[in-house]
């Protein structure tokens, strides 16, 4: 493995969409947002965007970026399901002639991505046809065989994970985990390494059997570890309507999980959308006097690894 010298540079993570399910508009949900999943990674000079719910909308109309000439961005897809894409076309960058995005994502039945978000994004169901973007739009399928290295420079480079794969200790790695329970076709979970840090984003993952080995080898002693917890106990095993099988974990499944795999932090994500910031409040009162290192995710955080 090749290294090279690199200077200490910033990990940043920015929560644009913490809710499961569907959008959220209401005054009793603004503590902890309404919009659907979307994490905004910067790592150096680079930046990353974890799924494209409506909170990527906010990233395309941020005052920093609009002043920018050009613009370059890695979108990383867990899977396709509407919560997590349908920002996507209401992401002003993508309509820019300067920008440059890359995006990577879960395909089910190995069909090709692009197709797929053609259908269900763009030609039948939106003004413009993908074709029509003005930006230089990439698209290419991604799986857990996968490594995805970015350097500095911007340069990305797809690898299958049994490659041989010189990596400097500047450069961004990103590698997944499939989850097969969630939905039919399974979901990506995802690992991003800088300079020695680690996050592991965990969406749309029910942590039914803390036995889930390969998952918590894969997120093992991670520093940050963002994990899907859309519902109570209470919802999960209620009688009458359980959500068992629904491919979400309840708070304690994560907590967990973080355990399991010795993570340095947890941030519970992806919250019902039923739950206001009344109901949130008082689980993260609770959770956080029970619990060291435990967080909830709130729309417009930003933090450090």
């Amino acid at each position: 493995m090749k290294e090279i010298a690199a200077q200490k540079e910033k990990f940043k993570i920015k929560f644009r969409g913490t809710r499961g399910s569907y959008p959220v508009a209401k005054a009793d949900f603004l503590k902890y947002g309404g919009n659907t999943s979307c994490v905004e990674i910067k790592c150096a000079n680079q930046t990353i965007i974890l799924d494209a719910g409506t909170g990527i909308i906010d990233i395309g109309q941020d005052k920093n970026l609009s002043t920018q000439n050009v613009h370059q961005a890695t979108i990383l897809i867990s899977h396709i399901h509407q919560d997590h894409i349908q920002g996507l076309p209401f992401y002003k960058p993508l309509y820019n002639k300067t920008t440059t995005l890359n995006l990577y994502g879960l395909n089910p039945d190995k069909e090709n991505l692009k197709e797929t978000l053609k259908k269900v994004l763009f030609d039948k169901v939106f003004p413009l046809s993908i074709d029509e973007i003005k930006s230089n739009f990439n698209i290419e399928n991604f799986s857990d065989k996968n490594v995805l290295i970015i350097s500095q420079n911007g340069n990305i480079k797809l690898y299958n994970s049994e490659e041989n794969i010189e990596i400097n200790n500047d450069d961004i790695i990103i590698s997944a985990y499939k989850t097969p329970m969630h939905p039919k076709n399974g979901c990506l979970s995802f690992k991003i390494k800088f300079q020695g840090k680690t996050l592991v984003y965990a969406t749309d993952k029910e942590s039914r059997n803390s036995n889930d080995k390969d998952f918590i080898e894969f997120a093992k002693n991670c520093d940050c570890l963002i994990h899907d917890a859309q519902y109570t106990n209470e919802d999960y095993f209620n009688p009458k309507q359980p959500k068992q099988g629904y491919g979400h974990s309840t708070f304690e499944m994560a907590i967990d999980i973080a355990h399991l795999t010795n993570a340095k932090k947890l941030f519970f994500f992806h919250y019902d959308p039923e739950y206001d910031d009344i109901k949130l409040s008082k689980l993260e009162k609770e959770l956080s006097e029970k619990y060291n290192s435990v967080f909830f995710a709130k729309e417009n955080y930003e933090f450090e690894i």
